[in-house]
């Protein structure tokens, strides 16, 4: 079997998707390296696939950006490797030029449409050198697969190539969580509303911060970490909303499902920040799918499939605090039935779309077009 290294820009704690992809990569026979970064949290990771994470000198910026494509290039230009798989337009310049000199096959995972994240709006000198690096590397790229059908198409229509789709999907059987979340008083015999992901602008966080003042018999739960954290906590502050908004900074995806089942609603409510969000498919839905847990979701094509086919929860496209308050009482008060959910766990496996993946390793490593 073939020895692949796969990168991230990320520290490999939280990314459940990678995880994913390197396990069932391993489970076929391949020997998988995961490469990432390290931050100063050093949180041990237990995989039974090879992880490495290089320490940096800058990590925020396009510094950051800069000196890990430098060092991954380095890295990946005298490990010994069969294929090198690229996880998002930030590791695609190194990826691309080891592979072409040492004659590999690149396999790309767009996880997202990169230049489009909302973290780029109103940087335009930025946004253009991610896609500047897209146009030079895209037309070129052999065996590539991406999170929806939605960004697949734009990418076809935009550089001609012909991306496999593989969602978010978790494992058909959920695995135990190492640990469970501390007991927290503001929890009891209150309603969730959950949040779990980055938190990061364009999420619709605020928008259910600001609803929670008509909610007194709820708590929402925050479970991630990222840019507005502390703005967040700091407008909860002024809001004097301390009893009614936990957050519980970054959570290893082992521990995630601990604090997904404890929910009664899970929210997902992008804001329209460009093709990237309004394409999106989260990894929320289908934790949240899996658990049964009934979803508010904004209105957007991909999420739309999922939730109107199996009747998971309620589609909204305006997010006024008392209206959004509103929407959570109505969900509440009409349960999705759970047929809809157990059919949905049913036809949504990752042992499923994990197959396009090794069809893709095994094409890219017999080098067939």
């Amino acid at each position: 079997m073939a020895k692949i290294i796969v990168s991230v820009t990320n520290d490999l704690l939280t990314d459940q998707r990678v995880h994913k992809v390197c396990t069932s990569l391993f489970q076929a026979g391949h020997e998988v390296t995961l490469v990432g970064r390290r931050l100063e949290n050093k949180s041990k990771l237990s995989r039974e696939y090879k992880t490495f994470r290089m320490p940096l000198l800058f990590n925020k910026t396009f510094l950051f950006f800069t000196e890990y494509n430098i060092r991954l290039f380095f890295y990946l230009l005298f490990k010994k490797a069969d294929l090198f798989l690229s996880n998002d337009t930030d590791t695609l310049l190194a990826n691309y030029l080891a592979s072409s000199i040492r004659n590999k096959p690149l396999l790309f995972d767009a996880h997202e449409m990169f230049p489009e994240l909302p973290e780029l709006f109103g940087r335009p000198k930025v946004k253009r050198i991610w896609e500047r690096i897209e146009d030079f590397i895209f037309p070129k790229l052999k065996y590539s697969y991406t999170v929806c059908q939605s960004i697949a198409e734009e990418y076809k229509t935009k550089y001609g190539i012909n991306m496999e789709v593989v969602r978010n999907i978790p494992f058909e059987k959920k695995k135990q969580s190492i640990a469970k979340p501390t007991e927290n008083e503001k929890l009891k015999n209150k309603k969730i509303i959950l949040y779990q992901g980055a938190v990061n602008i364009g999420r619709g966080i605020e928008w259910m911060i600001d609803a929670m003042t008509y909610l007194d018999d709820y708590v929402f739960l925050v479970v991630g970490g990222g840019d507005i954290l502390e703005e967040l906590k700091a407008k909860v502050d002024k809001q004097k909303l301390n009893d009614r908004v936990i957050f519980t900074g970054r959570v290893p995806f082992e521990e995630l499902s601990s604090y997904t089942t404890m929910a009664d609603i899970g929210i997902n409510l992008l804001e329209n920040k460009g093709l990237n969000y309004y394409y999106s498919l989260p990894n929320r839905i289908f934790d949240l799918t899996r658990n049964c847990i009934p979803i508010l979701a904004t209105d957007f094509p991909e999420v739309r499939r999922i939730v109107q086919q199996y009747n998971l929860g309620i589609l909204i496209d305006h997010y006024e605090s008392e209206y959004l308050a509103e929407k959570v009482k109505e969900l509440m008060n009409n349960i999705p039935p759970l047929e809809g959910f157990h059919q949905a766990n049913k036809d949504l496996t990752w042992e499923k779309e994990s197959t396009t993946i090794l069809k893709l390793v095994d094409k890219a490593l017999r080098r067939l077009v």
